[in-house]
C-alpha cells in the first residue's frame, strides 16, 4: 500500500507506533505545524500534503488536568477533529479518528457494544463523545475506533509510571476496581493501518464506530502485578502492590469501574483482532527493560 497517509499526534505514543509500522508511507505532523488550539492550521496541513487518508492520533489525554481546562480539552478532543473531518470531505481523504473507552459511565456490568447508550462521567469522556459526534456529522464516512488504556514502550503512560515507581517506593498501592482492556500502541498502530488499507482498497462503506482494544480484561492492579512479574524475568524489582479501592485513590475526574469493549464488529468487518493483552504487555516490557537506563532496584 503506497497511498499516502497523514497522522496528526506528533510525537505521541500512538503517533510514533504508526510511523514505525508504514515508515514512509506515513506522514506524522505535530504542533506547532498542525495543532487544534491553531484551526487556520488544520485544512493547511490537509491541504499541503494531500493525503489519501488521515489518522487523527491528536488528543487531550490528561484525564484529570481535563476537568480544570475544559475549553482547551474540547478543542482538542471536539473542536479540533470536527474541523478536520471537515477538512478531510473537503479533500475527499478518509478519516480515522480514534476514540475513547471513557464515552461509557462503566455501569453496564459486560463488555460495551458500539449500539450501547453512552455517558461519559468526566470532560475528558465529555469532549470524546462529542468529537465523535462532530466527526461523523461533517465525515459520515469515518471511522471512529474507540480504544481502552493505551501504553507504549515511552510516553507517559501506566506501565512507565508502575517501572518508574518501582524505583521509588518499596511497596505500592493501585487501584483494583476498575477494569478494561489494555491495549498496546502498536497493536492499535497495526489495527487502524489495517482499518485504513481496507478503506483505500474501496468497494465498500466502513464510516461508523468500532471498538479495537486489546483482547481479554483486567484491573488496573491487575495490570500492575502483571507488569512487575514481566519486569522481574529481567532482574526488576517487584514491590508489592496492595489492591486499593477507587475510594481510597481520590481524583478530579470520575473513572468508568468496567469500560471494557466488546471488538466483535471490527473483526466481523475488518477481519481484525488486538492480541491478548498479557502477550503484548510482556513483549512491551522487555522492550522496555532491555533498553531502558533506569535503576532496576529500589533505592535504599
Amino acid at each position: 500500500m503506497t497511498a499516502r497517509i497523514l497522522v496528526t499526534g506528533g510525537a505521541g505514543q500512538l503517533a510514533t507506533a504508526l510511523v514505525r509500522a508504514r515508515g514512509d508511507a506515513v506522514v506524522r505532523v505535530g504542533r506547532p505545524a498542525f495543532d487544534f488550539d491553531q484551526p487556520e492550521t488544520i485544512a493547511a496541513v490537509v491541504a499541503q500534503v494531500r493525503p489519501a487518508l488521515v489518522i487523527n492520533a491528536a488528543a487531550w489525554t490528561a484525564v484529570d488536568a481535563a476537568e480544570a481546562e475544559p475549553e482547551a480539552a474540547a478543542r482538542a478532543n471536539h473542536s479540533g477533529p470536527g474541523l478536520l473531518a471537515v477538512a478531510c470531505r473537503k479533500a475527499g481523504a478518509g478519516l480515522i479518528h480514534v476514540s475513547t473507552d471513557y464515552v461509557f459511565d462503566g455501569l453496564k456490568g459486560a463488555p460495551y457494544t458500539e449500539v450501547d447508550p453512552t455517558s461519559p462521567t468526566g470532560v475528558y469522556g465529555a469532549t470524546k463523545l462529542a468529537g465523535e459526534q462532530a466527526v461523523l456529522a461533517a465525515h459520515p464516512g469515518a471511522v471512529i475506533l474507540r480504544t481502552s488504556w493505551v501504553y507504549a514502550t515511552a510516553g507517559k503512560n501506566f506501565v512507565l509510571t508502575m517501572l518508574n515507581a518501582a524505583r521509588r517506593a518499596p511497596r505500592l498501592r493501585v487501584v483494583a476496581d476498575q477494569i478494561g482492556c489494555p491495549t498496546n500502541a502498536d497493536d492499535l498502530a497495526a489495527a487502524a493501518l489495517a482499518v485504513a488499507d481496507r478503506m483505500l482498497a474501496g468497494g465498500a462503506a466502513y464510516g461508523g464506530i468500532y471498538h479495537a482494544a486489546g483482547y481479554g480484561q483486567t484491573s488496573w492492579h491487575g495490570l500492575a502485578t502483571a507488569i512487575f512479574e514481566e519486569a522481574g524475568q529481567w532482574g526488576w524489582n517487584q514491590p508489592p502492590v496492595d489492591p486499593i479501592a477507587t475510594a481510597d485513590w481520590p481524583t478530579p475526574a470520575r473513572r468508568p469501574p468496567d469500560s471494557r469493549l466488546d471488538c466483535g464488529k471490527l473483526a466481523d468487518v475488518f477481519g481484525v483482532r488486538l492480541p491478548q493483552w498479557r502477550r503484548s504487555l510482556a513483549e512491551a516490557v522487555a522492550a522496555i527493560c532491555r533498553d531502558a537506563d533506569l535503576p532496576r532496584k529500589a533505592a535504599g
